[in-house]
């Protein structure tokens, strides 16, 4: 039996994490400028996510760290909107339901943090994630929102949590 925690990133997940967002991106070679791939912030997620009305959680199967995913309050977004970011799966944990826990964890997190919707930034080329995000709510918007800095995404998405 398949053993599955969810937990609030710590310093020492930022390796593995980072070294899990840039696999899966050349795995579905998405590994473009203007992506996490090449954030310098991708490599210190547990510092990133000190910031206020943000969370990130991890997810270990079988006590290994296999994907993460969390909200965060991107500049110049309305300030009842966060973004839903560094959503990714190592692969073996893919189709096991946690992404699915991920995700709901986070419009969990948002709600209680007063956010009323949450904007996603995300490629063509991660076709999986952008069935799920859909299958969650998400509908397309059809130019980007805030200031994510990540202009290698060139599909954004949107959801109501109201």
């Amino acid at each position: 039996m398949q053993q599955v925690l969810i937990r609030n990133i710590e310093k020492q997940d930022n390796p593995i994490i980072a070294k899990i967002i840039r696999t899966t991106l050349e795995e579905f070679k998405a590994n473009h400028p203007g992506t996490v791939y090449f954030d310098a912030s991708t490599d210190a997620l547990y510092e990133l996510f000190q910031t206020d009305k943000s969370n990130y959680q991890v997810a270990l199967l079988n006590g290994e760290l296999v994907g993460g995913g969390g909200i965060f309050p991107t500049a110049s977004l309305p300030p009842d909107t966060c973004e839903l970011v560094k959503m990714y799966l190592h692969q073996n944990a893919r189709g096991t339901g946690i992404g699915k826990i991920l995700i709901e964890k986070a419009i969990a997190s948002a709600k209680a943090m007063g956010f009323k919707k949450i904007y996603l930034e995300t490629m063509p080329e991660l076709k999986l994630a952008l069935n799920i995000y859909a299958k969650f709510g998400f509908t397309y918007l059809t130019a980007p929102m805030g200031n994510s800095g990540h202009g290698g995404c060139t599909l954004w998405m949107m959801k109501n949590i109201e």
